[in-house]
């Protein structure tokens, strides 16, 4: 637990006083895995468990969330009709969750309100007449666009049917309804987000950890990069490339802050390198980190399974998603 510098531009993202703290423990389930959603208005993180087996043998996800203002913070379970939740976003007065679906209901991306009773929206369902696989990450564009991944982990962990789709990024375009394949050639697309000026995507490919929790080392655990272009007003990506790939476990979750610099939760902690792809240093914490979220000025939160991490930083180090 800690931090590590490997480069000395990480001082600036520290600042003089870096600190890590628990600030949420639960071991009756892995609580804090997926979303991290910052909703600033009332200073609250929503989150998404890991997949739980109930008694008779179904799986399925908790929604829960608690104020970071809190001394002493406490979950609060949701009762949300979102099935199998996972990746998640602010939107408006609401949340986009990814849900993944169930073996009998569709994958689908859904926007939630962050306030009781929690009313939810379908916003896509499937591609050309085909389910979504179980749809993982989700990001908001400059532009009110929504960008998600579509890996076929649910088939793998047993709760979704056979994929019926390439494992893809789509972006939807909810003003004229418009859904449209980005990018696809991945192993397993998980985490995504933009540079501050949306200039450029970066995609998590996680390939190297298996459906069944298994490790294979020959297959991706790779940051991508691509270039956001425009051909006749619509966007396309450009320049595939390499970005970085972690050297501890997969990077799942992945974040910028509003200098551009790239964070991603690895199997160590959170590895945050530069917009060049130089590796600045790392977040060390325990068991590692799925997913996170920049709250306010110069804080994290850390999704850590059975527990939740509060990371304080330089004041000036700020997230791109709601650029507070």
């Amino acid at each position: 637990m800690g931090f590590q510098t490997a480069n000395a531009a990480f001082k600036k993202i520290l600042g003089s006083d870096p600190r890590l703290e628990i600030c949420l423990e639960n071991y009756a389930y892995p609580f804090a895995h997926e979303a991290g959603v910052f909703i600033p208005e009332t200073c609250e993180v929503f989150m998404t468990s890991n997949r739980i087996q109930g008694a008779d043998g179904e799986q399925r996800v908790q929604i829960s969330k608690f104020y970071v203002t809190d001394l002493d913070c406490t979950q609060e379970e949701i009762n949300s009709e979102v099935l199998m939740a996972n990746g998640g976003v602010k939107y408006k007065d609401g949340i986009i969750f990814c849900s993944q679906g169930t073996l009998t209901h569709p994958s689908k991306i859904v926007c939630m309100k962050y306030s009781p009773p929690f009313e939810t929206a379908t916003l896509v369902e499937g591609f050309g007449g085909r389910q979504f696989n179980s749809v993982n990450d989700v990001v908001i564009h400059c532009d009110g666009s929504i960008w998600f991944t579509d890996p076929s982990y649910g088939y793998e962990q047993g709760f979704r049917p056979p994929p019926q789709l390439p494992n893809q990024v789509y972006r939807f375009n909810p003003q004229t309804n418009s859904l449209r394949v980005m990018a696809d050639g991945f192993g397993k697309p998980n985490g995504i987000a933009f540079s501050p000026d949306c200039r450029i995507v970066y995609i998590t490919d996680t390939d190297s950890v298996r459906g069944d929790g298994t490790t294979d080392l020959f297959r991706p655990s790779t940051i991508y990069a691509f270039d956001v272009t425009l051909r006749e007003g619509e966007p396309f990506l450009i320049n595939r490339r390499v970005f970085s790939m972690a050297d501890v476990g997969v990077p799942d979750g992945i974040k910028c802050d509003m200098d551009g610099n790239v964070y991603s939760g690895c199997g160590d902690g959170i590895h945050v390198w530069s917009g060049g792809g130089v590796l600045l240093g790392k977040i060390l914490v325990p068991g590692g980190v799925s997913n996170f979220c920049f709250a306010r000025p110069g804080e994290i939160i850390a999704l850590n399974e059975h527990r939740v991490w509060r990371i304080a930083l330089a004041s000036s180090c700020r997230g791109s998603v709601l650029k507070l």
